[in-house]
């Protein structure tokens, strides 16, 4: 089954307020098994509206339009839609009793313009929004299933998982299966993986097994699909590829949920090896401190952190020779090194991780460019920096060293000998 996604409002087009109704509804479609092959942005003008939706209804089997149903007197895509259609507008009065109790119930005056949203193109079938005002209209018209959605986003969710979907799986035989499993990568580049971990993956691609690649801030998830006339066929179908991703990049693999954080991997593998860990961070200016204790129970295993921006904060708080501070720089192996073992010991922790770098987009030399970064790490068993050189972009330098550095730790405490992006170890 293939679909088209419209959204209709000026809003999204001038950057007033960002379409993540798409995203979310792709992804929905996704997993019912439909294929959705385009998405369109679109303004409020029924001329534009009516030939979208009129091209689309001609290229695919089902369309989704939200936006533009509210109560003032630019939503405008239902009152299209009957012309496009040539039909008339009907009051629904299921609708209208409904949204009269509701703001009766809340004490909120009752207005001709709120009465407007119970009017509804005569051909259509109402799917009933209790999430909001406005309801969903249903259509099938010239072969092909058109549904009507409100642009804010929960009332769009509640109508796509409790009616479109429901009317989708009742009118249509054409959705097969989807079953899709994320692999989530950290501390290797896009293209090495493919290339020189992954290799050739063709006889395991074709119209039933898909992947792709979805690079993010230092970290690659792969999303490996399989589709099948059941469940059962579809998990099947991707089954061996994923197995094959699992020999090949395991070591790189440290989670296989679309949700779970590196963050979250980190501090479960140190609740298992009962350790604690602290940050002195420069650079990161506390965003890896942040990242783990986004994760909840963290206070098991996080003790606690410096941002040691100044120089004389390494110094004082965090036992930083000032002669290294002079004679090679803040940003050194040498000051990454003394912040590392200087917050572990200072906190009582059993790792120390520490950033000191140049962030952007001003401060670099030729010697130390913009986007040159050193990560100190801190154990009984091992100490020791590794330097980067990242972007000019100041907050991509902070994502991802953080990313960086918390994948430095993942290895570490796996026993993964290979280190991130194929950087060295560098001790005192």
């Amino acid at each position: 089954m293939i679909a088209q996604i419209i959204s209709i409002g000026n809003e999204l087009l001038i950057g007033d307020t960002v379409n993540t109704n798409a995203s979310w509804m792709g992804q929905f479609l996704n997993d019912l098994g439909i294929d959705v092959q385009r998405v369109h942005t679109i303004s409020d003008d029924k001329h534009v509206i009516a030939d979208t939706i009129k091209q689309s209804m001609a290229e695919s089997d089902l369309v989704i339009t939200t936006g533009g149903l509210g109560p003032t007197h630019d939503d405008i895509t239902k009152t299209t839609i009957a012309e496009l259609f040539g039909v008339e507008m009907r009051q629904d009065e299921a609708v209208l009793s409904y949204i009269k109790e509701l703001f009766a119930s809340r004490n909120i005056p009752f207005s001709e313009s709120n009465a407007w949203q119970a009017m509804v193109p005569e051909n259509c079938e109402v799917l009933f929004n209790k999430a909001g005002t406005a309801p969903g209209m249903w259509f099938h018209e010239q072969d092909c299933f058109l549904a009507v959605l409100p642009g804010v986003p929960y009332e769009m969710k509640y109508l796509m998982k409790r009616r479109v979907a429901e009317k989708l799986r009742e009118q249509t035989k054409a959705i097969g299966f989807i079953h899709t499993e994320y692999l989530k990568t950290a501390g290797i580049g896009e293209s090495t993986l493919s290339d020189h971990v992954l290799g050739d993956l063709s006889d395991f691609l074709n119209d039933h097994v898909s992947m792709a690649f979805l690079p993010s801030f230092g970290q690659v998830t792969l999303r490996i699909t399989g589709k099948g006339d059941s469940k059962e066929e579809a998990i099947s179908n991707s089954a061996k590829l994923i197995e094959l991703i699992r020999e090949k990049a395991g070591k790189y693999i440290y989670g296989d949920d679309k949700d779970h954080t590196l963050s979250e991997r980190v501090g479960a593998i140190l609740s298992e090896q009962n350790k604690t860990i602290a940050t002195a961070e420069s650079c990161t200016g506390g965003l890896i401190a942040s990242t783990i204790t986004d994760v909840a129970g963290s206070s098991v295993y996080m003790l606690g952190g410096v941002v040691s921006y100044a120089n004389e904060v390494k110094v004082n708080e965090l036992g930083v020779d000032p002669k290294h501070i002079k004679t090679v720089g803040a940003v050194s192996k040498e000051v990454a090194l003394q912040m590392a073992k200087g917050v572990a010991e200072k906190l009582g922790a059993d790792i120390g991780i520490s950033t000191t770098g140049i962030a952007g987009p001003g401060g670099g030399t030729a010697e130390k460019p913009v986007g040159t970064v050193w990560i100190g790490f801190y154990s009984n068993e091992q100490h020791f920096a590794v330097k980067a050189l990242l972007t000019k972009d100041r907050l991509v330098n902070k994502q991802r060293t953080t990313v960086m550095a918390l994948e430095l730790i993942r290895r570490i405490l796996s026993g993964i000998e290979e280190l991130p992006y194929a950087l060295t170890k560098e001790t005192a």
